[in-house]
Order: structure tokens, then sequence, then C-alpha cells
């Protein structure tokens, strides 16, 4: 199917493969990563303003990557549907994902 886009079709798969082994998932719900960034949203209580931060950086810094390769060739609508989806990015996780308070170490 060359005219579908793989990206769909592989987080299926990694969400199946992450669903198919219990080892692999208590092995990556015991990593830092997900501890530092995602433990507390998954439970429901929101990010620190510190991972927040981290999570939009990275994505800054990945979509940036295609939006340079996709602008050098003149692939323009890609551009501002990938802008689009960076603008959504950033304003669900600063106004859509509670913030939790910083806790004192």
């Amino acid at each position: 199917m060359p005219m579908l886009p793989a990206f769909p079709f592989l987080m299926l798969a990694a969400y199946c493969f992450g669903k198919s082994s219990e080892r692999l998932d208590q092995w990556f719900r015991n990593t830092k990563l997900y501890k530092d960034n995602l433990e507390d949203y998954v439970s429901g209580r929101g990010m620190t303003r510190k991972a927040k931060i981290r999570v939009v950086i990275t994505v800054t810094v990945l979509m940036s990557i295609g939006f340079l390769i996709m602008f050098g060739k003149g692939i323009f609508i890609g551009c501002a549907v990938l802008s689009a989806v960076w603008i959504f990015h950033v304003l669900y996780f600063f106004f859509g994902v509670k913030t939790m308070p910083e806790e004192a170490e």
C-alpha cells in the first residue's frame, strides 16, 4: 500500500508489542525515562513544568529536522501541516495537560 503513511501502522505495532509482553512493559515502566516524564501523566496527576518543557523541546527539535528537509525540497504544504501539528502540540502540553508543582528535593 504505497499511498498510505506508515506511521499509524508503526504506532499500532508498537502498542501491540508493548501489550503482548508483560516483561517488556515492566522493564519500560522501571526506566528513568518513564519515571521522569510519563509516570505522573499516565496516573492522571499531570506533568511537572520541567517535564513539559523537556517533551516540547525534544519534539520541537525532531519536527524541525523534518520541517527543514521539506522546506529544502519545496514541500510547502507539508511544512504548513507540520507547523500546525507543532502548534497544536505546544498548546496541548501547556494548556491541556495539568501542571503539577515541582517537588522539593
